[in-house]
């Protein structure tokens, strides 16, 4: 049976997620259908470009994501601070970018006087807003709707797009969040649908290595900021070259065609992050297969436990491979 989300999602114990989601039946309705042979792939592009739009709107933003045929991934990372540094205005000016809202958030944005009755409504109104401009289940909402209604348009049909809910993972630790995120940018080098990572379509990693090229970072993308220090940025405790070659390197590991092995600077990484390099290829390659729950060390994987109440720890034994202790 499938968990609530309260027992899948503890903001205490981390605010990065993994998120996951098919096509109804697993069909590939973006990519080239096996029976009518038509193609789908320009909606790859639709659901990469909502992708990057979204997190200008939502107090979230995205780490890595790879649109794939008949599925897509996403590592998103929830920005509460953001969301309660907000003004109320603030809040009704994103919501609208998605929804219409009310008669009297309307009127509110327009700056119209409400009545002692209407601001009171205004009150409760704002703060549902707050927290869904910070709720990952909006986000996907938002993201995998309008791509079903558009594909559905389109197919002059009605009907699910998406089989189901999305799957939601926590990512509890550095380890768990480098090792996710390298996963989902293989993707399509896993699946032999690009030779490199710099080839792989509708991917993070294809835009962070075309920014990289101008000495850049994309600024759709959470950003890389270097390795953990006082008073740093809000971003990803790694160096932007580091995680790159990493990538290209795990890349060449787990295609058996191409002949690679893991340098001695990326060999640092997992030191630094208590992994063992041994388990690396597998951890990644066999990520989707491995984890169904939070994945992380040992010793966060039981405070996640704990907080979301888990009784059943049955995911428990995979998070030994990313744990060196």
């Amino acid at each position: 049976m499938t968990l609530p989300r309260k027992y899948q999602i503890s903001y205490q114990d981390t605010t990065i997620y993994h998120c996951y989601t098919k096509m109804v039946r697993g069909a590939f309705l973006m990519g080239k259908h096996h029976l009518t042979g038509k193609n789908y792939n320009h909606r790859r592009k639709w659901v990469e470009d909502l992708i990057l739009a979204l997190p200008s709107i939502f107090a979230i933003d995205v780490a890595a994501y790879a649109v794939m045929s008949n599925h897509l991934h996403v590592v998103l990372s929830v920005d509460v601070d953001k969301a309660n540094a907000w003004s109320d205005l603030e809040v009704v000016e994103h919501w609208h970018q998605l929804f219409k809202g009310t008669e009297i958030t309307q009127r509110f944005a327009k700056g119209e006087v409400l009545s002692g009755g209407e601001a009171f409504v205004l009150i409760k109104q704002v703060r549902e807003y707050r927290s869904r401009l910070m709720d990952i289940s909006w986000f996907m909402r938002c993201l995998n709707e309008p791509i079903a209604r558009q594909a559905n348009a389109e197919d002059k049909c009605t009907g699910r797009f998406w089989e189901g809910r999305f799957k939601c993972q926590a990512l509890l630790d550095e380890a768990a969040v480098l090792a996710c995120m390298a996963y989902v940018d293989l993707n399509p080098v896993r699946a032999c649908m690009a030779n490199t990572p710099e080839e792989s379509n509708h991917t993070s990693i294809k835009l962070r290595i075309k920014a990289a090229l101008k000495g850049e970072q994309p600024q759709e993308l959470l950003p890389f900021i270097g390795n953990e220090r006082a008073n740093q940025p809000k971003g990803l405790a790694f160096s932007v070259k580091d995680y790159l070659q990493l990538v290209d390197e795990t890349g060449r590991v787990i295609r058996d065609d191409k002949p690679g092995a893991i340098s001695e600077s990326s060999l640092a990484i997992f030191e630094r992050l208590n992994v063992p390099a041994e388990n690396w290829s597998k951890i990644v390659n066999d990520f989707g297969q491995l984890f169904h729950g939070p994945v992380g060390h040992l010793q966060q994987h039981d405070k996640f436990c704990e907080h979301t109440h888990r009784v059943r720890r049955h995911f428990k034994q995979s998070c030994k491979l990313i744990d060196k202790s």
